[in-house]
């Protein structure tokens, strides 16, 4: 098992470049199996739950081509469904959450798949109840084995387009139905559908392969289905939430970044919500530029009440970024309530946090306060275990700022979601040595 030892204290500065977007990562990857031609993606980022996926579908029979360093073309036209439904695509596909995001292309295309129970954080319940039901609306039958943890779903009858309203917003869950339903004969009408920038993307790209969806950045979205898909060439978004963990970075370290090419007109209130901390974020043509900060003091409601920061569905705050903006907030001036709304378990590592000497009450699952300490009192370096991906780098974000060394063991959980972490921070100042 990997770690981090980091050295903290370290001011960073210079350009930093976010990479290509996880989350549409894995949307728009699966969806190449809707197509027998060759679909082109560019700026995929070179971490572990990609490269999982890719090589999941490398033995599906996906032939995959490295074109660059992050562009790949892949095409689909000599699946091994004997393989898609064995035992050893379980297995593969049980370490990897992102292979959910299979079951719609791989129902929509050849009526039947199969998923173990998908892998992944350690934050709690993540139902895949929208995925299912959703599924189940379009006339598939579903099976669990529940012994042997394995959905079935399956299509005896060709599936048919019909209205869902989806019980949550579920990102992974709108992606999955709506290449489930392009597909799909007739019209599919989908309400309260998540509208995130990552589920516009692979619409528009799955519109420009002969797709047919009208609101797309709405909560409304209809699907007419197409017998057939075609090839396309795609490049994906800058990683919000890595734009979010640089800004709580720079502002923790008091370093002086610039965030280069961030897409800016697609962080919706992103950069709002540090700036609410009281760290300034400039928006820079379509960069960002955080000044290096001494202090950052926390705003409070216009009738003098304490901040709180919440999680919701896009336009609102996502919840990858809560862990960030918490540990962001230890140092500030000022007390905040964080309520992280959707999973019951992610708040929980702010144990480590106290433990480094943090002020932060757990209140329960979902909402810890923080009462930030105005740089008065450095954190303590410690050793601490990455549970997920965002608490991950939220500690990893601690040990940069405190006194003294830290080990921050289990990073493979950094890895899944953030490529070459510590040398492109190494390259802006930071002392960070994997062992």
């Amino acid at each position: 098992m990997s770690s981090f030892v980091v050295e903290g204290g370290h001011q960073l500065r210079g350009n930093i470049h976010p990479q290509g977007a996880k989350n549409e990562a894995l949307q728009v990857i699966s969806a190449v199996l809707l197509t027998k031609e060759e679909v082109q993606i560019s700026n995929i980022p070179d971490i572990l739950d990609v490269n999982n996926l890719i090589q999941l579908l490398m033995d599906m029979g996906v032939q995959v081509k490295k074109l660059t360093a992050d562009t790949y073309s892949f095409k689909a036209d000599n699946i091994n469904l004997d393989f898609a439904y064995s035992k050893a695509f379980l297995e593969a596909s049980g370490k990897l959450r992102g292979s959910v995001l299979l079951i719609g292309p791989l129902l929509a295309r050849f009526k039947k798949a199969l998923i173990g129970k998908p892998g992944g954080d350690k934050i709690g319940r993540r139902r895949l109840d929208t995925h299912f039901q959703g599924f189940i609306d379009l006339g598939a039958q579903m099976k669990y084995d529940a012994q042997k943890e394995l959905f079935t779903i399956e299509a005896e009858e060709p599936m048919r387009g019909t209205y869902m309203l989806l019980e949550e917003a579920s990102v992974t869950g709108t992606a999955n139905i709506i290449m489930a339903a392009v597909l799909t004969e007739g019209t599919t009408t989908i309400y309260h559908a998540a509208c995130e920038p990552y589920i516009q993307q692979l619409c528009r790209m799955l519109v420009r392969m002969g797709a047919k969806i009208e609101g797309i950045g709405s909560n409304l979205l209809t699907i007419t289905g197409v017998e057939s898909l075609g090839g396309t060439q795609h490049r994906l978004l800058p990683d919000m939430i890595e734009v979010g963990s640089f800004i709580g970075m720079a502002a923790m370290t008091g370093s002086e970044i610039t965030i280069k090419e961030a897409d800016v007109h697609e962080l919706g209130i992103i950069p709002n919500a540090f700036r609410r901390l009281g760290i300034t974020v400039e928006e820079r043509d379509n960069d960002l530029y955080v000044p290096a900060h001494d202090h950052y003091e926390i705003e409070s409601f216009m009738d003098g009440s304490i901040m709180t920061i919440a999680d919701a569905p896009w336009p609102g705050l996502t919840p990858d970024l809560l862990s960030v903006l918490l540990v962001t907030a230890t140092q500030a001036r000022g007390s905040v309530l964080i309520h992280q709304k959707m999973f019951e378990s992610r708040l929980f590592f702010v144990d480590k946090l106290i433990d480094m000497g943090a002020q932060i009450i757990l209140c329960d699952p979902h909402r810890a306060t923080v009462i930030g300490l105005d740089r008065k009192f450095k954190l303590r370096g410690g050793t601490m275990v990455s549970p997920d991906i965002r608490a991950g780098i939220a500690l990893l974000i601690a040990a940069m700022s405190a006194d003294g060394t830290s080990r921050i063991n289990n990073i493979d959980q950094i890895d899944r979601g953030y490529q070459f972490i510590d040398k492109r921070l190494n390259q802006l100042g930071a002392t960070i040595t994997r062992v």
